[in-house]
């Protein structure tokens, strides 16, 4: 977190595919500049993930470094003595995030820019006492939106969630576009005394190779598996200290594995020749790919004509697996997801960017507890006739939030926009509904997904 003084405030980062609004409250004269907000990827998000109500569904990057050398301001964040800003600016800080992001129609109650101002003129008409009652407030105000996904965080909630893990060894990585439009991999943060900060990684580093393999052009989401690995195993990473400093080769030991969501058998059905290659994915994680296209490839191989995809009790988890996921199943170009908001950085479209994995028919399994990233994989499988769904309608979860770093380490969720269909479907509180009650056989499969086709290219 930068200290504020009296200076102009600092220039937006840079943003990748579908980002959360950035924080923008206007700074109080000779005191600190409100900080940059946490960015959500929401369906891109670095490190975003997603549950039911009462949990957040995402956390991303903060701002983006300088390219400076050690010995200048680095960029790194410094902290921010709790003392620095006042109770009333700390509400009107929170009061600001969701005058400028909140999405109208999450709440269950009215929402307009000038019901919101006139609260603001409520609360803040008299002083306030003390950072706890600050908190209640805010907690409150955050409370008559009628949105149950936003919410105050403690500073101690708000820290667990800023050094979620994806890795292994306790780091979390954002991508940072070069002059030449490529990637890079920096550092967000770490855990302190976690493998890779005893290692020597130090925030702002840059991750340059993993086992050997260069990871340039290699998106978080992706180079955060590679890190994955079972327990007390060891990965050797390559980093460069800052943005002019050394490189160095390091063999860190990992601490917490991802355990595997995919569990997969090949079986015959009653009255079919075919074999089905059955595959239940319990969560969304960092090791959810690369552990399906293991078992795709396995299940093809043992003569798997086709495939059913178990969806059920899945309630989310890293939005970004299961868009990762869709796409093994979609054609370059088909639309995986679109994303809406009042700010022009939700609003995205999330496309294919090469040819399916699997060609045969799929079979998704869903019910009332398929939710969140499990309804991104559902519709996106569906409507682009790649899938057919069974079972019940699913949850309707499909509100994006971010997450906002307050002055004095606390935090807030904010839903900021909503997932909609390739069929242009709002997948929030209605759900979507199967197209079989029942486990169609292979033929009626094939039909469906015919016609669907045919309709599609009409």
């Amino acid at each position: 977190m930068l200290p504020l003084s009296c200076a102009p405030p600092l220039p937006p980062p840079q943003s990748r595919p579908n980002p959360s609004p950035s924080h923008k409250p206007k700074p109080h004269p000779c005191v600190l500049l409100f900080p940059a907000a946490l960015r959500t990827a929401a369906a891109a998000a670095t490190i975003s993930f997603s549950l039911l109500a009462g949990n957040a569904a995402a956390v991303a990057a903060v701002e983006q470094p300088s390219e400076i050398c050690r010995g200048q301001d680095d960029g790194r964040e410094v902290e921010v003595k709790a003392e620095a800003v006042t109770n009333e600016q700390l509400v009107e800080e929170a009061w600001e995030v969701v005058n400028e992001g909140f999405l109208p129609d999450a709440g269950s109650r009215p929402w307009s820019p000038e019901l919101w101002m006139q609260r603001k003129q409520d609360i803040l008409q008299g002083s306030i006492k003390s950072r706890s009652r600050a908190h209640d407030i805010i907690t409150k105000m955050l409370a008559s939106l009628g949105d149950p996904y936003t919410r105050f965080l403690s500073s101690s909630d708000f820290s667990k969630m800023s050094k979620y893990d994806m890795t292994g060894i306790g780091l979390n990585l954002r991508e940072i576009p070069d002059d030449n439009g490529s990637l890079r991999l920096v550092v967000l943060g770490l855990i302190l005394d976690g493998p890779a900060h005893s290692a020597g990684v130090r925030q702002g580093d840059e991750l340059l190779s993993v086992n050997g393999i260069d990871i340039r052009g290699k998106s978080a989401f992706d180079v955060s598996s590679m890190l994955q690995g079972p327990k007390e195993t060891f990965v050797t990473i390559k980093v460069k200290h800052d943005s002019c400093g050394p490189v160095e080769s390091m063999k860190v030991q990992r601490q917490m594995a991802a355990r595997t969501p995919i569990f997969y058998r090949l079986e015959k059905r009653d009255n079919e020749n075919s074999s089905v290659g059955y595959i239940h994915i319990k969560e969304f994680n960092a090791v959810a790919k690369k552990d399906l296209v293991s078992a795709l490839k396995r299940l093809q191989n043992s003569g798997a004509s086709y495939f059913v995809l178990d969806l059920r009790d899945n309630l989310g988890g890293l939005v970004q697996a299961g868009i990762e996921i869709a796409k093994l199943f979609l054609n370059k170009g088909d639309t995986v997801i679109y994303t809406t908001g009042r700010d022009r950085q939700v609003q995205n479209t999330i496309v294919a960017d090469s040819g399916p994995l699997v060609t045969t028919p799929v079979m998704v399994l869903v019910n009332n507890r398929t939710a969140s990233a499990s309804e991104i994989v559902a519709s996106a499988l569906h409507d682009n006739c790649k899938a057919v769904l069974v079972g019940e309608r699913t949850f309707g979860k499909g509100l994006i939030q971010s997450v906002f770093e307050l002055h004095d380490g606390s935090g807030i969720v904010v839903t900021v926009g909503k997932y909609v269909t390739p069929n242009h479907k709002d997948i929030n509180g209605d759900g979507i509904e199967p197209d079989y009650r029942r486990l169609p056989d292979l033929n009626e499969a094939r039909d469906y997904l015919s016609r669907c086709q045919s309709k599609k290219l009409s």
